[in-house]
């Protein structure tokens, strides 16, 4: 089956005209709850005339019942257990493996209309952060860059056996807010330092804010991905 007969899916070409073929995509995952059109409007106000047109893709995860939200249906990547009585998390790794299946079909689809590994970016705010690194750390060929934006890093126990050799290298912009009161500061610094003890180089920024971005971390962003895409 086709990804795009599974999920929905929005798309966004930034130089204006949807028939310009892109140089570069941008695979945006959005978090619990949301859909694809919750970052439409960030996408918007970046400014990546210097790499030339570029194609965000906004996939809506699939509907299911979220256990911390007392099984209520919405849309998400992967269910989420309460923490237990001492703290511990219980990973829906089902769930988690599944999306990731979904995510690596979006980036393949992006290669087979034309914009190869190295010139696509994969993006995700919080449960989106999560599959970012999921998925992008275990894709089998290099991306151009992952950013992750208020979340953590998911099934950290197993990520050293499984990542990407090709992607060894691949750079990663990580953001939070100092504030965060759904995914703690903390859990972001967790997954940066681990990651960074992996070998990985991690461009860390955190921000005065709570769960959510703001426009000094939009304009760090938009550096960084002009560094990254800028140059063919």
């Amino acid at each position: 089956m086709n990804t795009s007969d599974r999920i929905e899916l929005r798309e966004l070409v930034t130089s204006g005209d949807p028939a310009a073929q892109p140089v570069a995509s941008i695979v945006v995952l959005h978090g619990l709850g949301a859909d694809g059109s919750d970052f439409v409007p960030i996408a918007q106000e970046l400014d990546l005339s210097a790499i030339g047109p570029v194609r965000f893709v906004f996939p809506s995860a699939p509907v299911r019942p979220v256990t911390i939200n007392g099984g209520y249906e919405m849309r998400a990547w992967y269910d989420i257990h309460p923490p237990g009585p001492d703290g511990s998390r219980r990973e829906d790794e089902a769930g988690l493996r599944a999306s990731q299946a979904i995510v690596q079909q979006l980036l393949d689809r992006e290669a087979a209309r034309g914009v190869p590994p190295e010139r696509t970016v994969l993006m995700g705010f919080s449960q989106g952060c999560a599959m970012t690194l999921l998925a992008g750390l275990r894709a089998p060929q290099r991306l151009a860059g992952l950013v992750g934006l208020s979340g953590y890093l998911p099934l950290a126990g197993t990520t050293a056996a499984e990542r990407s050799a090709a992607g060894a290298d691949v750079p990663l912009f990580l953001a939070h807010g100092e504030y965060d009161e759904v995914v703690v500061v903390e859990r972001g610094l967790g997954s940066r330092d681990l990651l960074t003890a992996l070998g990985y180089a991690v461009d860390w920024h955190s921000y005065p804010m709570g769960h959510e971005v703001c426009m000094d971390e939009a304009a760090d962003l938009n550096r960084w991905l002009v560094a990254r895409l800028g140059q063919r």
